[in-house]
């Protein structure tokens, strides 16, 4: 059973910047893409970022494109969340997710291995 970690959230200034790190109980995840969504009360979950298993291809919702940025460090299981500029609208519970094998996709329905959240919340 693969374990997945969120760290990194808190509270921030409007402006700011936090890095989320996401890591898993597994080498596994090495070798499958890895996601990242948000939450907020009222809304659907909501696709933030995804990274290919190399690293090679990344993508991004049009709302953080420019502000955020996904990488990993294959070599310590872990993948993070480089969030600047942050907005209040940024304010919601972020996971991270692991796809299913050779899926790269924005979609949640395409990973299925999830973490418990951390809370990111942007004060104006």
């Amino acid at each position: 059973q693969v374990q997945l970690v969120e760290s990194g959230g808190g509270l921030v200034q409007a402006g700011g910047s936090l890095r989320l790190s996401c890591a898993a109980s597994e080498r596994t995840v090495r070798s499958y893409a890895m996601g990242w969504f948000r939450l907020t009360p009222g809304k659907e979950r909501e696709f933030v970022a995804a990274i290919s298993w190399s690293g090679g291809n990344t993508a991004y919702a049009d709302s953080v494109k420019g502000r955020f940025t996904v990488s990993r460090d294959n070599a310590k299981n872990t993948v993070y969340l480089q969030m600047n500029s942050l907005k209040p609208e940024d304010t919601a519970v972020y996971y991270c997710a692991r796809a299913t094998a050779g899926v790269f996709t924005t979609t949640p329905a395409g990973y299925n291995y999830w973490g418990l959240g951390t809370q990111v919340t942007v004060s104006s």
